[in-house]
């Protein structure tokens, strides 16, 4: 019974996640974790990976993002915010609503451990218009 649970939470990440992010081609997500905390919102926490010269595209979240890159160089562009160039090692934050993208450089893909607390009625992810 635990199993079918499980499996079943699991499929239900990987489809939100990947309909959230659908508009954005070559990016591949790996879901981790869901967790209904705190009250009101959901704690989501997944792999992603841009190839080299890709971007995440513009778009926001209905709550906080914060990460960790594992591998790779991007530069984070959070609007109305200087760019932050992270690297392996270096974290980041960006605030619920704010509409950021993050364009690789170098010639290494980026991969990043995302964690997002997002308000629960409202999808992970939403596009946002080009500049």
């Amino acid at each position: 019974m635990i199993k079918k649970a499980l499996l079943a939470i699991s499929i239900l990440a990987i489809a939100c996640m990947g309909a959230a992010f659908a508009q954005q081609g070559g990016i591949k997500r790996t879901p981790l974790q869901k967790i209904e905390f705190p009250e009101g919102y959901n704690t989501i926490t997944g792999i992603a990976e841009v190839p080299p010269g890709g971007t995440a595209g513009r778009h926001t979240h209905p709550g906080i993002e914060t990460g960790y890159v594992l591998e790779g160089e991007a530069d984070l562009l959070i609007e109305g915010q200087p760019p932050l160039h992270l690297k392996a090692g270096d974290s980041y934050q960006v605030p619920a609503g704010a509409i950021h993208d993050a364009k690789v450089s170098g010639d290494k893909p980026l991969k990043v451990l995302g964690i997002y607390v997002v308000d629960k009625t409202k999808p992970l992810a939403s596009p946002a218009p080009e500049k």
